[in-house]
């Protein structure tokens, strides 16, 4: 088993980057059944999010996992190689457990990315790709991520995505109380981000999604209404404030968009926070001068705030990790020797079943049960001893000691004085 992560993060690569390589929820199916066909890959699971996308695999060969990326993103190898890492065996433990317990996230200690893993391990498993190896992988990371939360404060005082679309917010307007906001979609950040924007009151919610009843269902949360994403066009002059995300393939709001939108406010600014990958807002609305546009990338010092006061509780929460890599290490040794032990135990149950048949044909031959009982003893204990008294008989001299004391271990002898 050879356990390998490949990927890129927003410590690795720019949103444009991410943005190329990122796969839709859509995608995951088609692209986990052709990973799981290159050579050497035995298992595979794909982690796509904003800040990160990342393929978990069981695999010989990086080359071929890296090869198949480049060519599933219609890109060269050449052109990502330099934004990209690689795990393998117990780094790439460690590299999942981090991820899982938030430590490797923009804003450290959030609890969005554990979900997101338990996304990927469910696309994984319905896609037939999730093996022993990564069911274990995940499940341990699962656990390592519960216990950092248990046991540290690692995400008291973390400052979210969401949260912080609110304080940008808050720098160009006075007040959200005096702003109508548009949400884009209506996922688990669109839902982070309406309860943020939601406390502050604003004078109007609105959610545009592709489907009515979903935008309805959350809306209705927040005593705000719901239109279609075609809608948006026609109606995002009515709002101070649009955050947007989504896993539309192409951007959802142009530039002629909103230079429309801005003409009909009389300049009035609009605020757009695109939390998409890929983006949902054209880069160049942001060169419109009433337009003020952040992405993921924009918020990174703002979610950063904050991290100096949870320094120790990051120490703390790595000290988990490493207690879940070592664990992790034993794991993976104990099921290396599964092989050897099904195959000893179907040996001595092989013996056993045998000299028992022949221990019921004598009794059914009025043998005297004594006896039958003590030879199927005797011949029970011959044969399973069989093989190791050979091999220490067989065994060389300068093999002799070595065996022998291995053989004392396995059998629990005493100690020789």
């Amino acid at each position: 088993m050879n356990l390998l992560v490949l990927g890129l993060n927003h410590q690795t690569a720019p949103l444009a980057v991410r943005e190329r390589l990122a796969f839709g929820d859509a995608e995951l199916p088609k692209a986990l059944a052709e990973l799981t066909q290159v050579r050497g890959v035995q298992e595979a699971a794909i982690v796509s999010t904003c800040n990160r996308t990342e393929l978990y695999c069981n695999a010989r060969d990086v080359d071929a996992v890296l090869g198949w990326l480049a060519a599933s993103r219609g890109r060269s190898v050449d052109d990502i190689a330099s934004h990209l890492y690689r795990y393998e065996h117990d780094a790439a433990v460690r590299h999942a457990f981090r991820v899982a317990c938030g430590l490797d996230s923009m804003v450290v200690g959030e609890t969005q990315i554990l979900g997101q893993l338990k996304d990927a391990e469910r696309a994984a498993r319905s896609a037939g790709s999730l093996g022993v190896l990564l069911n274990g992988l995940f499940q341990r990371a699962f656990q390592v991520a519960k216990d950092v939360r248990t046991e540290t404060r690692i995400g008291a005082s973390s400052v979210s995505m969401a949260a912080a679309s609110v304080r940008l917010a808050e720098r160009i307007y006075t007040s959200v109380s005096e702003c109508r906001v548009l949400f884009v979609g209506a996922g688990e950040m669109i839902e982070l981000c309406a309860a943020h924007f939601a406390a502050q009151k604003p004078r109007g919610i609105v959610i545009a999604n592709r489907t009515l009843e979903r935008g309805e269902t959350l809306a209705a949360q927040y005593g705000g209404d719901a239109m279609l994403l075609t809608d948006i066009g026609a109606r995002l002059a009515e709002f101070d404030i649009v955050v947007s995300s989504t896993a539309a393939p192409l951007p959802l709001i142009g530039k002629g968009m909103v230079e429309r939108a801005l003409k009909a406010r009389r300049r009035k600014p609009i605020f757009f926070v695109d939390l998409a990958v890929p983006r949902d807002v054209e880069a160049e609305v942001g060169d419109l001068a009433d337009a003020y546009l952040y992405t993921v990338d924009d918020l990174s010092e703002i979610v950063r705030q904050g991290l100096a006061s949870r320094e120790g509780e990051v120490v703390a929460a790595e000290a988990l990790v490493a207690e879940g890599v070592a664990a992790f290490k034993q794991w993976q040794a104990t099921r290396a020797l599964v092989p050897t032990i099904r195959e000893l135990k179907d040996q001595a149950d092989r013996v056993a079943r045998n000299e028992l048949a022949r221990a019921k044909k004598r009794l059914a031959a009025g043998d005297d049960i004594d006896d039958v009982l003590e030879r199927l003893a005797e011949q029970v204990a011959a044969k399973i001893l069989h093989a190791p008294l050979a091999s220490l008989n067989a065994a060389s001299p300068q093999d002799q000691e070595p065996l022998a004391a291995c053989t004392r271990r396995l059998f629990r002898l005493p100690d020789q004085t």
